[in-house]
């Protein structure tokens, strides 16, 4: 799977990202969700899904609109 680097909100380097495949889907690098209360919260999460916290900015600015 190829990534191309869509965008960050990060001056250093960090995270938040975001990465698109050449699939064309979303790749989202970011801080792990962790508060209790919103994890239970959260539907039908499958084995092996990971919840991360984006900036709307971040999506504002970089996430592709079809």
């Amino acid at each position: 799977m190829k990534l191309t680097f869509l965008g960050t909100s990060s001056d250093d380097g960090k995270c938040p990202t975001l990465y698109e495949t050449d699939a064309g889907d979303i790749v989202v690098q970011g801080y792990e969700l962790t508060d209790a209360e919103a994890l239970e919260q959260l539907r039908d999460v499958l084995p092996g899904e990971k919840f991360v916290v984006v900036p709307r900015s971040l999506l504002a600015q970089y996430a592709p609109r079809d």
